[in-house]
């Protein structure tokens, strides 16, 4: 029989003791977590496993022995592993053996029982497989939904094979919050063992973090309740709601504070990632923000704005009042229709004069309200940015105003063109069935359609053209505008933790596992190391999901061993550089 047996890295220079972890029967793997170290009491280790089971819901027990001879004093420490196996009964009982000096290993795998066949040898044929316990942990490729554990009489598992290494690794969390510097009755060696990568201030973080989004999470859903209120839902105000952008976003902004601040703990790993983007992409709104704040108010540059806000605007009001004396003449050489180019003119000019009069009535409460734009910015930099578009959108109402007035008469025109030429045609629009139908007109009805259609096709082009114009310019407002809804929309949608994660630490995003053959010789058990796949890394093969990795890794993991175990000397099938991936 062949046994897996799942060795973490950081146990190989650990001292001799006791081999902690989980045995899963239907893929005959082992998955060793820790190393139960000298002196113990065995009752005080079997309550440390209870409480493990307790926490995590994974049944843990003493699979065997790891000696590490080191001296040659130690050599009977062997025989007094061997009969720890007296007191912790389990079946099969691993015994793991690095030879002093050298690389060398041993790995039995003895059974007290009689075997089923006769002839069958007492012990099983073991793989010895190494795994980074720190990675596999963070790595989140354990399913999400829970492995109910293999015990007397238990259901079978959901998932095997890999599946149940990392699910192991996962629940095993209990095992691991204890360091060498703890005064618990057990000693253990695993991937905290040299101290718990938490600090002080990190400790009472956590500890503060409960009552602090509890607090922040009752003051956020009263905020929303105000929100809801009916009286924002009457017409004018429900209007400005929707039409802000600064309303719009301090709504994202409520959504994100509330996810972030909920006391409802993560299901899975892509929830987990998902706050965690959005609460460092909120931190740095917020950095961003106060940067734009103190840039601001460090050398008093609001005042130098306010006061070049008002020659500007008036700059653009007499660029658009030449523009508009120029459409009143004969623009590029074309011949317009006078009485209505004077009409359409003196109507825009009339308008553009009134919006000069109303910067220069709003010009003492500019400075003011820049104060209170860049004060804003405390809440984050898309915060200003949209206060910033709104007030762009009202600097240039005026011009939406152009484009509204020229679209209409443009609309209007085409579709009383369209009309009388379904008129010529001997057509009209049946309104209650939506479709057009024949109809017969008398020579009156003609002769005026005939009238009206000349008269909207010779003042078409006065009328587009200052259509064409005033859409360019709105346009141009919609360009800017839309240059910083990017810079918002990019701040709030853009994955920084994900990225961090993919720069600084890559296992955290892994995407599969892959097997490097570390020792494949005759006489020697076969030694594989587990190394987690990352994303985008797989150097032209085909990228796998979790369900087809596990049975793949588990079939050439057994072949390899095949190989291992035959005589006639044919090698592992691997790659170049004698890893299997998967």
């Amino acid at each position: 029989m062949v046994l897996k047996a799942f060795f973490p890295t950081c146990c190989a220079s650990a001292d001799s003791g006791l081999l902690v972890g989980r045995w899963v029967p239907e893929q005959s793997s082992a998955v060793v977590l820790a190393v139960v170290h000298f002196p113990f009491i065995p009752l005080q280790v079997k309550e440390l496993l209870a409480q493990v089971h307790q926490a995590g819901r994974v049944g843990l027990a003493v699979l065997g022995t790891w000696c590490h001879r080191r001296r040659g004093a130690e050599e009977s420490l062997g025989q007094f592993l061997e009969g720890l196996g007296t007191i912790f009964s389990h079946e099969p009982w691993l015994q793991l053996c690095r030879e002093p000096g050298s690389k060398l290993w041993s790995c039995k795998a003895t059974r007290r029982q009689v075997p089923p066949h006769p002839g069958a040898p007492y012990e099983d044929q073991v793989m010895l497989v190494f795994y980074d316990q720190r990675k596999v942990l963070l790595s989140q490729l354990h399913p999400p939904a829970a492995l109910p554990d293999r015990q007397a009489g238990d259901a079978a598992p959901s998932a095997g094979g890999l599946a149940a290494v990392f699910d192991t690794v996962a629940r095993s969390e209990a095992l691991f919050r204890s360091d060498r510097f703890d005064d618990g009755p057990v000693r253990l060696s695993h991937w905290q063992s040299e101290g718990v990568e938490a600090s002080i201030l990190a400790e009472l973080a956590k500890r503060a973090s409960g009552p602090v989004c509890v607090l922040l999470a009752c003051l956020l859903s009263l905020v929303s309740a105000v929100s809801a209120c009916r009286l924002f839902k009457l017409w004018p105000l429900s209007l400005v709601w929707s039409k802000l952008s600064v309303c719009e976003q301090l709504r994202h902004r409520l959504e994100q504070l509330t996810l972030v601040f909920s006391t409802q703990k993560a299901e899975n790993p892509t929830q987990l990632m998902r706050k965690a983007n959005v609460l460092v992409s909120v931190l740095l709104d917020v950095a961003l923000g106060l940067a734009l704040l103190s840039w601001l108010r460090g050398k008093d540059r609001i005042g130098p704005l306010a006061e070049a806000l008002v020659p500007v605007a008036d700059h653009v009001a007499e660029e658009l009042q030449h523009l508009l004396q120029w459409l009143m003449g004969a623009p590029a050489g074309l011949k317009m229709n006078r009485a209505l180019d004077q009409v359409l003119g003196r109507f825009f000019l009339y308008h553009l004069h009134l919006w000069i009069s109303y910067i220069h009535l709003m010009s003492p409460f500019i400075e003011r309200i820049l104060w209170h734009v860049g004060l804003s910015a405390c809440l984050g930099l898309t915060v200003a940015l949209s206060i910033l578009s709104d007030i762009i959108a009202l600097l240039t109402f005026h011009i939406y105003c152009f484009y509204v007035y020229g679209a209409r008469l443009y609309c209007l025109k085409i579709c009383g063109l369209s009309s009388l030429w379904r008129l010529f045609r001997g057509k009209k629009w049946n309104v209650l069935r939506q479709r057009v139908d024949s109809c017969s007109y008398d020579l009156d009805q003609l002769f005026i359609g005939t009238l009206l259609f000349t008269i909207l096709v010779f003042l078409l082009p006065t009328t587009a053209l200052y259509y064409l114009v005033f859409t360019l310019l709105r346009l141009l407002v919609v360009a800017v505008q839309g240059l910083m809804h990017l810079l918002v929309d990019l701040i709030n949608s853009l994955p920084l933790y994900s990225l961090g994660l993919r720069l600084c630490r890559p296992y955290r995003l892994a995407a599969g596992v892959k097997f490097r053959v570390l020792e494949h010789e005759a006489g020697r058990p076969l030694r594989l190391l587990m190394q987690e796949e990352e994303h985008g890394l797989g150097k032209g093969l085909r990228t796998r999901s979790f369900s087809e990795t596990v049975p793949l890794a588990c079939a050439r993991a057994g072949r390899l061993l095949g190989d291992s175990l035959g005589a006639g000397g044919v090698g592992p099938r691997a790659t170049s550089q004698g890893e299997v991936r998967c």
